[in-house]
């Protein structure tokens, strides 16, 4: 059989022509188009898919009066033709022996576009106009554009796919035919086994448009589950009327939805007429205070019954209110009372004219707003001290402070404005001021309000001078500068010269507190040193004055024996050797080390040397330290090589060390020799000296060291050690002397060893023999000449060592 299908779009109307070819048979079929906006339209071009059989295209214009339009890719529409956009439509229709013209996409001809040439899924084909150029390929393409004469756009369904493979695009055309056929289900199948997401997009947009909502139900259940969007699925639940579903989502996953999930469930409850799940439901959602009245304003009987199952003071007191409203007082009381509504308690006894009960009532309970109802309905009666007494248990002092102006209750005037807010002080003060009495009062209201310099003006007029001494108390900084001179002036007369001084600081007076400080003997604290303190952007005084008072509160930390406090205050103000000196004084020699360091000043290392040179430095090689490399970055290398005079003559004192106290002597020669003396006279003098100094260690450290190769000449070098005449300023006679008794009683040559003594006794008279020979030596020698043994005093003294010791201490006493 073969099936001829005519479309009439000027009728609208399609005819099918169906013949048998054994007998020739013919059938006619027509219908109309159900799209009533294609009928009078005429064709002008129409082009098969390429590659699909069901899908075809086609150009049409709509019909219009008068002459015979041209095509239109001939030749420009008429002046009385729409224009193109509006009148050329390009339509699109999948065709089927069962389900003969469908019409699938229709849309107006975009005006850049001359005309179709054709179509191959996914794509229309259109010619360009001349000097047009496609807006979407130039935005796509992102770089200059050459102009093309064809033009391409994608189906409805294929947007975002264009590229796709041709399984997808298969699967895609068939959801396409499905869903334009209407068949939801069979497009779903289409395209199931696809993962693409711009497939299910276009899917779910057709489903949309076709309103088959229902066919993504048990989809979009099962999604919501797996991105764990509760929130979502119980509102599908809802929406589907599964409320057991959502009522077991919102509980185990939705908990922050619980209460409405209970609440919405309640409503449709109420709306299935089931009012005894409904009122369980609306308690879970905590609206059943105002739902089940609402619920069951008609059932008057199961509300009260409800209402006094449940002994909630919410309910209570409405059901109290809806019996006021029906004028059942006594039972309303009752029920107020259950809800602890003391305020409607009160009103109602009021209103019965039960005053004494309500009074009760207010006084046993505190309620605020019962007593100030109370209070004025004490007042309507000019009831004054009742009505004052519940004013001020309601805290309503205003009103309280009110009646006692305009009664004349003064004493219960002052409390009440005490209690109340700074306003009603002030109004209170100037009711107590204009009556002229009890003024003490009045300065005490203004004093607690704040208005300070009311206060005082006030407390200076009438001489209340306890009130001025409160007053002077809780001022500040932030007080006015002529009221704290004020008042400071006021703490002098009585004497308070503490306070005084703080009230001249916090008015930036700062000289005066720092001369009445003087003048007291006030001792000056540190917090106190700071208050006096001038920032260096402070405007208040010039850099030259701010400077002068920091000395002068350091002078006065200095006479107080405040070292500390004085080397921060001179080193604020720039005297760092003020600063050194003070810190000298208070001995803290780590702070001394310390500040020499940081303030890399010649003068104040040469201080911190010369008070370091008085420790026991000999003990400490830290302190011999510092006091090298101060004098070193001194540039002091006189003192410095003093001090390395001083260091040799302890190695000799001390431990006898003749080739250390060598060294020490080089390296003071070394620096004396550098040093830039006044006096060259003096500094040649001292090279002498030091010179001689190191011969004379150098002969006995050689002898010494020469004993044991060459005894004799050894002996021989000490003897003449003796009889140089300043041999004990350098090289102590005790020692050689020692050094020789040794060496005879060695060779048990006696005699030259007593002599040896007894020259040692002679020369150092004042000396104890056991300080340079052992005892057993001593004794040896005497019995070796039958001398009577003789003993002397262990005591060891050092004449030489407390003798250089002494010089140390006058060399840092006048050093520079």
């Amino acid at each position: 059989m073969d099936t001829v299908t005519v479309f009439d779009f000027k009728a609208g109307q399609i005819d099918q022509r169906e013949s048998l070819s054994f007998n020739g048979q013919e059938t006619n079929k027509s219908h109309i188009f159900a799209d009533e906006r294609l009928t009078n339209h005429v064709p002008v071009s129409h082009f098969w898919d390429q590659s699909e059989p069901r899908l075809f295209v086609c150009e049409v214009v709509q019909e219009v009066l008068g002459p015979q339009p041209q095509a239109a890719d001939k030749q420009p529409l008429t002046q009385d033709s729409a224009s193109p956009t509006e009148d050329v439509l390009v339509l699109s229709f999948f065709i089927s022996e069962e389900h003969s013209f469908l019409l699938y996409e229709t849309f107006p001809r975009p005006p850049a576009y001359q005309v179709l040439v054709g179509m191959e899924v996914p794509h229309y084909y259109f010619t360009r106009k001349p000097g047009e150029e496609d807006r979407e390929d130039r935005v796509n393409s992102g770089h200059h554009h050459v102009p093309q004469m064809v033009a391409k756009r994608p189906l409805r369904d294929f947007v975002g796919l264009e590229d796709c493979d041709k399984p997808t695009r298969d699967a895609m055309l068939n959801f396409s035919f499905f869903i334009t056929v209407g068949d939801m289900d069979e497009a779903f199948k289409s395209i199931k086994l696809i993962k693409s997401e711009t497939v299910w997009e276009n899917m779910a947009r057709m489903c949309v448009k076709t309103q088959r909502l229902d066919v993504a139900k048990e989809e979009a259940e099962q999604l919501y589950k797996e991105c764990q969007r509760y929130d979502l699925l119980n509102r599908l639940y809802q929406a589907s009327g599964q409320w057991q579903n959502a009522m077991a989502v919102a509980e185990l996953h939705d908990r922050i939805h619980l209460r409405t999930t209970c609440y919405n469930y309640a409503k449709h409850l109420e709306a299935s007429a089931d009012r005894g799940l409904a009122l369980s439901y609306y308690e879970k959602s905590d609206t059943h205070r105002f739902e089940v009245p609402r619920m069951l304003s008609e059932d008057l009987q199961s509300l009260e019954l409800y209402i006094n199952k449940m002994k909630d003071k919410t309910l209570w007191r409405w059901w109290a209110q809806y019996l006021e409203s029906q004028a059942e007082m006594d039972a309303a009381l009752r029920y107020y009372e259950l809800a602890q509504d003391y305020f409607s308690l009160v009103r109602i006894h009021c209103f019965q004219g039960n005053i004494q009960k309500a009074a009760e009532i207010a006084n046993e309970t505190g309620n605020w707003a019962a007593s100030y109802h109370l209070a004025r309905q004490y007042e309507s009666q000019e009831e004054v001290k009742q009505a004052v007494h519940f004013y001020t248990r309601a805290q309503a002092f205003n009103n309280a402070i009110r009646l006692c102006k305009e009664n004349g209750l003064d004493d219960q005037l002052i409390n009440l404005a005490l209690l109340s807010s700074p306003e009603d002080m002030i109004e209170a003060a100037r009711y107590y001021e204009e009556k002229g009495k009890q003024m003490d009062r009045a300065v005490m209201l203004y004093h607690k309000a704040g208005h300070f310099s009311k206060a005082l003006e006030l407390a200076f007029t009438t001489q209340q001078f306890a009130a001025l001494q409160l007053i002077a108390e809780d001022l500040d900084e932030n007080s006015d500068p002529a009221l704290l001179a004020r008042c400071s002036d006021f703490c002098i007369e009585h004497r308070q010269f503490e306070k005084a001084v703080e009230l001249l600081l916090a008015a930036k007076k700062y000289h005066e507190a720092l001369q009445l400080c003087l003048e007291q003997n006030m001792i000056i604290t540190e917090e106190m040193a700071e208050k006096m303190t001038v920032s260096k952007d402070s405007k208040d005084l010039s850099e030259e004055s701010r400077r002068e008072l920091l000395e002068q509160i350091a002078n006065c930390c200095m006479r107080q024996g405040n070292y500390h406090l004085a080397t921060k205050k001179y080193t604020q103000a720039g005297s760092k050797l003020k600063a050194m000196r003070a810190l000298l004084k208070s001995g803290d020699t780590e702070k001394i080390v310390f500040f020499a360091g940081v303030s890399r000043q010649k003068e104040i290392y040469i201080m911190a040397a010369n008070y370091l040179q008085s420790l026991d430095w000999r003990k400490e090689p830290e302190i011999m330290k510092n006091i090298i490399s101060f004098y070193t970055k001194g540039r002091a290398l006189d003192l410095l090589a003093g001090f390395y005079d001083a260091c040799a003559q302890v190695e000799i004192d001390e431990y006898q060390n003749y080739e250390k106290a060598h060294g020490a002597l080089t390296e003071a020669y070394k620096c004396l020799s550098k040093a830039k003396a006044k006096s060259p006279l003096d500094q040649e003098t001292k090279l002498a000296q030091l010179q001689s100094k190191m011969a004379l260690v150098k002969r006995f450290t050689q002898a010494r060291r020469t004993y044991t190769e060459d005894p004799q000449e050894s002996i021989r070098q000490c003897k003449l050690l003796l009889e140089e005449p300043d041999l004990d300023s350098t090289v102590r006679i005790g020692d050689v002397c020692s050094f020789l008794v040794e060496h005879y009683v060695q060779r048990e040559e006696f005699q030259m060893a007593y002599r040896y003594l007894e020259e040692m006794r002679k020369r150092l008279p004042s000396a104890n023999m056991s300080y340079y020979v052992d005892q057993q030596t001593v004794d040896a020698v005497h019995q070796g000449l039958g001398l009577p043994l003789t003993r002397v005093v262990p005591e060891r003294i050092r004449h030489n060592s407390i003798e250089d010791h002494d010089e140390v201490i006058e060399e840092v006493e006048n050093g520079p």
